[in-house]
């Protein structure tokens, strides 16, 4: 079981503002995904970023890869 990390508000408007395990957080980030169909046609590995997603990823498409990168900058650890 990882820590709790607290989201940004930017990503609260999309994993809801309570804190998360990390994986709870990635795994709600790709529901939200699927759900607004956000993955490249062409190039699954892509994400097309909308206006939330913008927020967060700072440009309109980044790899799968890439998103966790970004996803870290919006998440803080709780302190001990």
């Amino acid at each position: 079981m990882t820590a709790p990390v607290t989201p940004s508000p930017e990503l609260a408007e999309i994993v809801g503002d309570k804190d998360l395990p990390r994986s709870e957080v990635v795994s709600k980030v790709w529901d939200y995904i699927k759900k607004h169909d956000l993955q490249d046609a062409k190039d699954r590995r892509q994400i097309n970023a909308d206006a939330k997603l913008e927020k967060i990823f700072g440009k309109k498409s980044v790899s799968m890869f890439e998103m966790n990168k970004h996803l870290s900058q919006h998440l803080t650890a709780k302190k001990a």
